[in-house]
């Protein structure tokens, strides 16, 4: 593995062609609209490139990837990771046994599985790192690329009310409005418009919080099965739930538990500086940020939520 510098990783992208950028499976704003940015900026260059046909992409991305997806015919001559941590986070479909050229990363947990790595973990997202790529190819991003980018910067910050918000998120999405982005749009879009389903969905989840620990400083959210068949809800409705848990006064350490099938749940962490969510997520095959960080658990939401909870308790 090779680490680089944005102007190596440049360099590489400008020496080769023939390009496929992998998302991330359960592909949010971060990964997907960092991918398509990408995608347009080594087009721009000339490039051939694509993004991998994600299955799990939602309606509500679907409209700014549709330009940028592969054929079924593509034959890649080099492929590309984007916001994509480690290989158990390929997308559903794509077959994971070939080489990965290079990953465009900022976790810090990143397993380092790719022949070349450009990873920036104290980036709140990864598109504030394909901005910096942006500027060094063309000096300012073109209106599209700002729309692409404004999307990933945007969401894996909560629109700017997460953690990880920092002085630098604030001053990229500046430069993405400057250079064009609809923001007022892309917000009402991203942050201000939810189906009647997700509202029932959320109502239930609200309902069946749980709080454990000292002065009941973790709080737990659970959607099960049921849950989303009662609601009406489908993925399209799940984006964010993850931060729901959190907005409970007093709450340290908020766990969210998502049943995907019988007998395996996906679980999200998020905490304040004092708690590191990456480590115990760690414990179970997964990782992420120090305060937002996630994994996968093979039982049912209740054991989950029981081994989750311990684990946490036990750091306390």
């Amino acid at each position: 593995m090779t680490t680089m510098t944005l102007n190596d990783c440049l360099a590489y992208l400008k020496e080769n062609d023939g390009y496929l950028l992998l998302t991330h499976i359960r592909p949010d704003g971060d990964t997907l609209g960092s991918a398509a940015a990408l995608c347009h900026i080594l087009r721009r260059l000339g490039k051939t490139a694509w993004l991998y046909d994600n299955p799990q992409i939602t309606a509500t991305y679907s409209l700014f990837m549709d330009p940028y997806l592969a054929p079924a015919d593509f034959v890649p001559e080099h492929i590309v990771a984007v916001d994509l941590a480690s290989e158990n986070l390929f997308p559903e479909g794509f077959p994971g046994n070939g080489q990965i050229d290079l990953c465009i990363d900022h976790h810090p947990t990143n397993a380092q599985y790719a022949r070349r790595l450009l990873c920036d973990p104290d980036k709140a997202s990864c598109g504030e790192i394909i901005l910096e790529l942006a500027k060094l190819a063309f000096g300012t991003p073109d209106k599209t690329t700002a729309d692409l980018l404004y999307i990933a910067v945007s969401t894996d910050c909560g629109c700017f009310v997460y953690a990880n918000t920092r002085a630098d998120t604030h001053r990229a999405a500046a430069e993405l409005i400057d250079a064009g982005a609809e923001y007022k749009r892309l917000n009402k879009l991203l942050f201000r418009t939810f189906s009647y389903s997700r509202l029932m969905l959320e109502g239930m989840i609200y309902t069946g919080m749980k709080r454990y620990g000292e002065k009941d400083c973790v709080t737990v959210a659970t959607i099960t099965l049921e849950m989303m068949e009662k609601s009406g809800a489908t993925e399209d409705d799940c984006d964010d739930l993850a931060s729901l848990a959190g907005r409970v006064a007093g709450n340290r350490v908020a766990v969210t538990i998502r049943e995907l099938e019988p007998g395996l749940c996906k679980v999200s962490l998020r905490s304040g500086e004092d708690f590191d969510s990456a480590a115990i997520c760690a414990l179970h095959g997964g990782g992420g940020h120090k305060m937002a960080a996630g994994c996968t658990v093979h039982s049912d939401p209740d054991e989950t939520r029981d081994t989750i909870v311990w684990d946490i308790l036990e750091a306390l």
